[in-house]
């Protein structure tokens, strides 16, 4: 085993596969969306905390969503689009950074779930105890909530990308566009059967745990719509869950495609494809999805960016 191979600190990348034709349109499209999904997840974020009227529960816990997603994509599609313009020859990254953006698309992707659950929560809350809303959910609540969101990404994560780091490596070639466990651990002649089983188990632990919540709150929030003959209640229940689990299915879709296409090394391109799309998807759709359907939102952008009146 040659020396400058076993723990390199210099990685090479695989890189996108894109045809000479699609070059450009394919480039124009990730950099678009790049500039979208900054724009879009600022501004709702800054609508949010700007907007006094927007300092409840469910806002500031959506905050998180758009705050995520800055996360997530500030570190890996510039990153991506600068790769796009380098040769296949010269696409290298440094074991470190190859590290940091591992960390960041593990911690983005789980942190959507925990968010999306302790969402699910005050939905619960508002609508099957609207009499008791504002007394469970305080700030010291949603503090506590945020805390626990980003804390269990945080260890889960970490614990994930320990078990990977402590293996040694005889390999440099990342089958990936950006960095995630997977690719690393793949790196590694030892035996990775530690990384598979808790790799497994935090997917089933996270999966299951997101899809039971919804299911679980969600049930609670029918039966309760079921029984009441308030339409006012029906409605409230109607836009916000509807809006809550839309979100909630382009994440999970999304990152569901992700983990199967892993399984098929067939079918590489697809899954560099698909990678790609889970951190465009969500990241455009969150705040468009809730920025339409709320209409304290539009209030706020309507204060910030008032119409002007013609003059007859």
């Amino acid at each position: 085993m040659e020396n400058d191979t076993f723990n390199s600190l210099t990685l090479r990348l695989e890189g996108l596969n894109v045809w000479k034709s699609y070059f450009y349109p394919a480039f124009i499209f990730l950099l678009l969306s790049y500039i979208f999904i900054m724009l879009m997840n600022v501004g709702i974020a800054a609508v949010i905390l700007l907007d006094k009227s927007l300092h409840q529960p469910m806002y500031l816990l959506f905050c998180n969503l758009p705050l995520n997603d800055l996360l997530g994509n500030s570190i890996l599609l510039p990153r991506l689009l600068l790769d796009m313009l380098r040769p296949r020859s010269e696409l290298f990254i440094s074991y470190y950074e190859c590290v940091v953006q591992a960390f960041t698309t593990h911690m983005s992707g789980t942190t959507a779930h925990t968010v999306l659950m302790i969402m699910a929560f005050d939905r619960y809350v508002a609508i099957c105890y609207p009499l008791q809303y504002n007394m469970i959910m305080t700030n010291k609540m949603v503090m506590k909530l945020t805390a626990s969101a980003w804390g269990v990404a945080l260890v889960l994560v970490g614990i994930l990308l320990g078990l990977t780091l402590r293996l040694n490596r005889c390999r440099t070639l990342i089958t990936n566009p950006y960095c995630d466990n997977a690719s690393l651990f793949k790196l590694s002649c030892e035996s990775v059967l530690i990384n598979n089983i808790y790799g497994l188990t935090f997917t089933v632990v996270l999966f299951t745990g997101s899809i039971g919540s919804m299911v679980i709150t969600y049930t609670k929030i029918t039966v309760v719509c079921l029984t009441s003959n308030s339409k006012s209640l029906n409605s409230k229940a109607l836009k916000t869950c509807s809006t809550h689990l839309v979100v909630y299915l382009i994440m999970l879709i999304s990152g569901m495609c992700i983990i199967v296409l892993h399984r098929f090394p067939q079918y590489s391109d697809y899954r560099k494809l698909s990678a790609i799309l889970f951190l465009i998807v969500p990241g455009s759709l969150n705040p468009i999805i809730y920025g339409m359907q709320s209409a304290e939102i539009g209030k706020a952008l309507s204060k910030l960016f008032p119409s002007k009146q013609v003059m007859p």
